[in-house]
């Protein structure tokens, strides 16, 4: 096990932080905005977003670099694409400004948009892709890679063996939303047979994000907790969204997310934390209960985080 995530588990499981993409909404980003952008356009929103979590009681914070790849630029942000390297640190300077010592951040790294069953991209684009903008954020000081949001074991394992290749511990995450009981990727792949690639991969820690509501999660943790034993990080969204007056709105609330904290841990869940809908009323209320949970569970200290 890397020894910076050795170091992070130690002390119990580690609050991570919740939605960006809606929080950026909350400030000011319009449909059709492209949010990693928002790093050289508005960097004091992006920074904001990030300090909230941080402030919330999160020990592990993202950055505002998802889409931040070459790949999707080209479809979303075209005048962007010479500045991706310029993006990504952006966005890993943010965070880090925001964290203040108070938390380590995790840079994102999305999918591409592209199906390489398909044929729409090779393995080779897809993997130079990747490559660039994990050094991109490696570089500009990252203490880990995430690469979540993944529908695709095959992309998501070229997105693995990139980020390995800083030498940055590295986070795997799937997406679960498909088949008749929505516990396959958009592939068709498992929970178990997933974890098991990834792990087979390299990565220092899978887990599951997006896709599903916090109620879905256990049980989902589990059936990977069933095949591995390396950490697991878990997000999930604030329940699925409804569109109410042309937004999107997300009905779990804060107090109804947390309550599913217990369980989660009790799975084995060791990063926990929200997804798409999820504020940092979410994490607030996450840290709370977790603080909360026996000490055999969770040593959250309560003196180490801002109120």
């Amino acid at each position: 096990m890397h020894p910076l995530i050795a170091d992070l588990i130690a002390n119990g499981p580690v609050l991570t932080d919740g939605a960006w993409g809606t929080q950026l909404q909350v400030r000011g980003l319009g449909l059709g905005e492209f949010p990693d952008v928002w790093n050289l356009s508005h960097p004091e929103e992006v920074e904001a977003v990030a300090r909230s979590y941080v402030e919330a009681g999160s020990r592990v914070i993202l950055t505002n670099t998802f889409g931040a790849n070459r790949i999707r630029l080209a479809d979303h942000a075209t005048s962007a694409l010479e500045l991706i390297r310029e993006i990504n640190q952006h966005g890993v300077m943010l965070s880090k400004r925001a964290a203040q010592n108070q938390a380590l951040v995790f840079a994102s790294i999305g999918p591409t948009g592209k199906l390489l069953l398909s044929g729409d991209v090779t393995p080779e684009q897809v993997y130079a892709a990747f490559l660039e903008q994990a050094h991109a954020l490696a570089d500009a000081g990252a203490d880990a890679l995430v690469v979540e949001s993944m529908g695709d074991i095959e992309e998501a394992k070229l997105a693995v063996a990139a980020a390995k290749s800083t030498h940055q511990p590295v986070v795997a995450c799937m997406v679960y939303d498909s088949g008749a009981h929505r516990d396959r990727t958009m592939m068709g792949t498992t929970p178990e047979a997933d974890a098991a690639a990834l792990a087979e991969a390299g990565a220092d820690v899978i887990g599951i994000n997006c896709g599903r509501g916090i109620a879905d999660f256990p049980a989902l943790c589990r059936r990977m907790r069933a095949v591995i034993d390396i950490p697991l990080w878990m997000k999930a969204n604030a329940g699925l969204p409804e569109l109410v007056d042309g937004k999107a709105f997300y009905r779990t609330t804060p107090t109804d997310f947390a309550a599913f904290m217990p369980a989660l841990v009790e799975a084995g869940a060791q990063f926990v934390g929200g997804c798409c809908g999820s504020s940092p009323y979410v994490i607030r209320e996450t840290y709370e209960t977790l603080r909360g949970l026996p000490r055999t569970q969770s040593r959250l200290d309560p003196g180490t985080r801002s109120s």
